[in-house]
């Protein structure tokens, strides 16, 4: 087979405690999961319910790795959020048996132009420009269900420069593992492959060249990244 151009790199991140990769094929994300965080935004009705959007798969930056500030923004943001991987397909899942298809867990960070997507969301435009950019989701090592279980407590936070900024636990997320996998399912196709980023508590703020962020949520292996020079 001859193909036109030349094949995009398989995007993957690696499984802690053995030589195995978890290759990424989507990446979704829940909006406004966290009371506070809806709070400190300002921008919808605390009865809404959350959403999804996408990130491009070639957006994943691994632990230890640095990201470049990006373009068109001078309001360059971290979200800490707990992040699940699907290990098997489904449709219409369940919320009974929605954790039979969670691979594992990771910790990640949805990095956002805040100021485009304020624009965005003011012009009622999508939010692409300011959530799926180049670099926009660090992801740390996942750790399988078989060795950590399903995370539903524990501590989620971030620290820049050693300063803690968000400081949370996810049992505050609105909706649950088991209630966002299965309604994420009757949107779309799951695949093994998925990631799902969970959505941020409150606490975002901007960050800088030079900067380092270290994400964590309990019982999973830290997320640690450097903020590069403007790109």
């Amino acid at each position: 087979m001859h193909y036109a151009v030349q094949l995009p790199e398989v995007v993957v991140v690696p499984v802690d405690g053995s030589d195995t990769f978890f290759p990424v094929r989507r990446i979704y994300c829940v909006g406004r999961n966290y009371l506070e965080h809806i709070r400190e935004m300002k921008e919808s009705d605390e009865r809404d319910p959350p959403f999804f959007f996408q990130k491009p798969r070639d957006a994943i930056v691994l632990s230890g790795q640095t990201v470049p500030y990006p373009p068109q923004t001078e309001d360059f943001q971290f979200e800490v959020e707990l992040v699940i991987a699907i290990g098997k397909a489904g449709r219409s899942v369940s919320q009974e048996r929605a954790l039979d298809h969670v691979f594992g867990y990771a910790v990640g960070l949805d990095m956002t132009r805040r100021d485009r997507q304020r624009e965005s969301g003011k012009n009622g435009l999508p939010w692409e420009i300011g959530k799926s950019f180049d670099a926009s989701a660090p992801c740390g090592n996942l750790r399988t269900v078989a060795e950590v279980g399903h995370l539903q407590s524990g501590r989620i936070a971030v620290s820049v420069n050693g300063q803690s900024k968000q400081d949370s636990v996810i049992e505050k997320m609105i909706w649950n593992v088991p209630e966002i996998v299965s309604k994420l399912s009757h949107a779309y196709d799951l695949a093994e492959g998925d990631l799902i980023y969970t959505g941020t508590p409150a606490g975002v703020a901007p960050v800088f060249p030079g900067d380092v962020l270290r994400g964590t949520v309990q019982g999973l292996s830290n997320l640690e990244i450097t903020i590069g020079a403007r790109s």
